[in-house]
């Protein structure tokens, strides 16, 4: 007998042990509070929205596909699943993986076929990191199969970790206090990005795709490049974690609690009015920077 596609995306396939039984339960409805939770605050899912589910082979883009179709079947609006999958011909490549799992749980899905791993090959030297330039071409493919086929949404993998790590990448080596938003507009103004995994842990997508045995495709293109900025912010963050258990999600907690008058940037708070007394003059740069003293500059007014 088939299992509709809810129906499996929430079979259990280890009830051996009632206790390991009894966690892994506790675990998937976590995972759902918190992508439900997020959905919600961010009005990522209306009714009506076709939804692009972006599945990569990796245990983030199951997961997400998994939790999404439990959500789908109670939640208050109606929205449409259609997962997507970019083929970037990468050398042993598993081809019927995929296809082969979501006929299994009745998910309709599109396989797109470009050669993108060519392209980087040939264009970034040996050594370099590739992870820029497939991020770009893979987002291209996608963007156009978007609008090529009418979804009004596009849902990507990334979990609260990744957010964690893009912040500290733009501040060591953007300067700028940036993350990957939960919900974004491209820059063309024609996709809307979703990431419904915002306040989902690593370590939790790692226990629930173990969990259900998701058939994990790895990375062949950037996966063996040791020497990735990200990898090495990974690092850092994983001592952190060890040494004060807890870190992460404290930082993750504050992405959401900003307050830009306790911080420097006067594009987002008006420093200049602030205690302004009365019709003083505004400051003005050039003055301040010309080192004429006050009492100079008004007996020559007079």
């Amino acid at each position: 007998m088939n299992l509709s596609a809810s129906q499996s995306a929430t079979a259990d396939p280890c009830t051996s042990d009632p206790r390991a039984e009894h966690e892994h339960h506790k675990l998937a409805k976590r995972l759902r509070h918190q992508v439900g939770r997020t959905i919600a605050d961010f009005g990522m899912i209306e009714d009506g929205d076709k939804v692009m589910v972006c599945l990569s082979g990796g245990k983030d883009s199951y997961t997400m596909l998994n939790v999404l179709l439990q959500l789908q079947a109670s939640a208050p609006v109606r929205f449409e699943l259609v997962t997507v999958n970019l083929d970037q011909k990468q050398p042993g490549f598993p081809e019927h993986v995929l296809p082969d799992y979501l006929r299994s749980i009745g998910v309709p899905y599109t396989i797109i076929e470009q050669d993108t791993y060519s392209v980087v090959k040939r264009v970034i030297p040996e050594g370099k990191t590739m992870c820029s330039l497939c991020s770009r071409l893979r987002r291209g493919a996608l963007y156009a199969h978007a609008e090529r086929e009418g979804f009004t949404k596009i849902a990507l993998g990334h979990h609260r970790d990744d957010l964690v790590a893009t912040f500290f990448l733009n501040l060591f080596h953007h300067a700028k206090l940036a993350t990957m938003p939960p919900k974004l507009r491209s820059d063309d103004g024609k996709h809307v990005v979703i990431r419904p995994l915002a306040r989902v842990s690593e370590r939790d997508i790692e226990a629930y795709a173990e969990w259900k045995q998701f058939p994990i495709i790895p990375c062949t293109l950037c996966g063996s490049q040791e020497n990735l900025q990200r990898k090495q912010i990974r690092n850092m963050l994983n001592a952190w974690e060890r040494e004060s258990p807890g870190r992460i999600e404290q930082i993750a907690n504050a992405l959401g609690d900003v307050r830009p008058a306790q911080l420097a940037d006067p594009a987002l708070f008006d420093f200049l009015a602030l205690a302004r007394r009365g019709d003083a003059p505004m400051p003005d740069a050039h003055a301040w920077l010309a080192g004429a003293p006050y009492s100079d500059a008004t007996n020559n007014a007079a």
